[in-house]
């Protein structure tokens, strides 16, 4: 296979059409004009591919929209020794992403009209993913004074957050509530109250009883949310929920939903793929925010997946060098790269019967465009010519050391899975080709 001109149009051809969006599940052709989808169907190409036109011979693989993640951290500008755009960008064409929206806490602070605008001309520039940021909630992610939505949404901002920072003062989160109300803007909250979690490391239970941690317990979770949902009953604001970890978040969340209330939320890979047992000896590489649960919360989150009440799910990925992991537990900065395993780690849940793959695929596709109000995630004709190529029966071995992330903090090194990208398309460039 050969990567085609942007200017040019392409057929991909022999594909199994895979649109969660839509429903769509057939075999057929899909033609990318211009750097959008110009045409698909079972009939296209029928009569064979035009003169001219380039041809992606697709082999009866899964044809998909490219996978939006929601939450990552790229650490570009201020700590691009633990990653930086370029890197990210690279590690998500390999996993299939083709869309990243990043966190804004970085050095300086995505605060201010000037850092948006850099972040977006720096993801044109590589060309190699569309990188969005979401700005700061609060000037400096300090939790103090309400940064300026109005003026970052008008930059470029797609939502706003204090990133891995709970806003916890209530007074502050309802007046940013009701900014955010104001424009139609989405808040995004990191659901922990800082008063329990802190100085805790790992989930409090008889695990961290026995290393001699210091926990963080459940309702830490589901204290934040409840009152937050309050508080979004109260304004009115698109609210949602990142990388929730327990039954009792997913709980909350389903209960909102049922009142009708505007939010949604996601998880991340390793609070359904992982429980608090990978901590195992004190293992740094098994340290997030929030913590790895017990068993019936990781069912929960999985449960919680297939009946839609976690709308998305996000890579999460949070990049460390060795010297911020390789530390005594409780001084180990937490969180683990995610963009190359988001794809097969999904997938899992299929090959497993937990969730269907439509469910499955369109928690990293639609649901995540739908929240973030942006024009990708489906196959349809006019959307973009985002793309993504899986064989999602091919085993292999996730292997840390092949990751194109400068950072490799994974606990997922030699785990067997079932499912990659073998092609990521953007705009109609092929912009990764895996092994065949």
């Amino acid at each position: 296979m050969r990567s085609p001109s942007p200017a040019r149009a392409v057929a991909f051809v022999n594909a199994r059409l895979y649109d969660p969006a839509g429903g769509r599940d057939q075999p057929g052709g899909l033609l990318v004009a211009d750097g959008r989808i110009a045409d698909l169907g079972p009939a296209l190409f029928a009569d064979g591919v035009p003169d001219g036109v380039e041809t992606v011979d697709c082999r009866g693989h899964l044809l998909m929209p490219g996978l939006v993640d929601m939450r990552a951290q790229l650490r570009e500008p201020g700590d691009e020794h633990q990653e930086n755009m370029t890197t990210a960008s690279q590690g998500a064409a390999a996993g299939g992403i083709t869309t990243i929206v990043c966190l804004p806490n970085t050095d300086p602070v995505i605060d201010g009209a000037a850092v948006v605008e850099f972040v977006l001309r720096r993801g044109r520039e590589i060309g190699l993913a569309n990188i969005l940021p979401y700005a700061a909630a609060t000037k400096g992610l300090q939790g103090k004074e309400l940064a300026e939505m109005g003026l970052l949404a008008a930059a470029g901002a797609v939502g706003f957050t204090d990133g891995t920072r709970a806003i916890a003062n209530a007074g502050i989160l309802r007046r940013a509530m009701s900014y955010a109300r104001t424009f139609d803007l989405l808040l995004v909250q990191h659901p922990e109250e800082p008063s329990l979690s802190h100085p805790g490391g790992m989930n409090e239970g008889e695990i961290a009883t026995r290393l001699g941690l210091p926990g963080i317990p459940a309702v830490a979770e589901v204290i934040l949310l409840e009152r937050d949902l309050r508080l979004v009953e109260l304004t009115g604001v698109r609210y949602h929920a990142a990388h929730i970890s327990t039954a009792g978040a997913v709980e909350a969340i389903r209960a909102a939903k049922q009142r009708g209330l505007p939010v949604t939320c996601d998880t991340a890979p390793p609070y359904f793929a992982l429980t608090e047992t990978a901590v195992g000896d004190y293992r740094t590489f098994a340290k997030l925010s929030p913590p790895l649960r017990g068993d019936g919360d990781r069912r929960a989150i999985v449960a919680g997946i297939a009946d839609g009440t976690i709308d998305a799910i996000a890579s999460d990925h949070a990049p460390h060098d060795q010297d911020s992991k390789r530390l005594p537990f409780s001084s180990a900065a937490s969180g683990i790269v995610g963009l190359e395993t988001l794809l097969p780690l999904v997938l899992e849940l299929v090959h497993q019967g937990d969730v269907p793959l439509g469910r499955a695929l369109a928690a990293v596709t639609a649901a995540p465009a739908g929240i973030l109000g942006l024009d990708c995630g489906r196959l349809a004709v006019g959307a973009p010519g985002d793309l993504t190529l899986v064989d999602i029966d091919r085993p292999w071995r996730i292997a840390v050391d092949r990751f194109r992330s400068k950072s490799k903090n994974s606990p997922f090194d030699g785990r067997p899975v079932q499912g990659r990208a073998i092609l990521t398309v953007l705009g109609g460039r092929v912009v990764h080709r895996g092994p065949d």
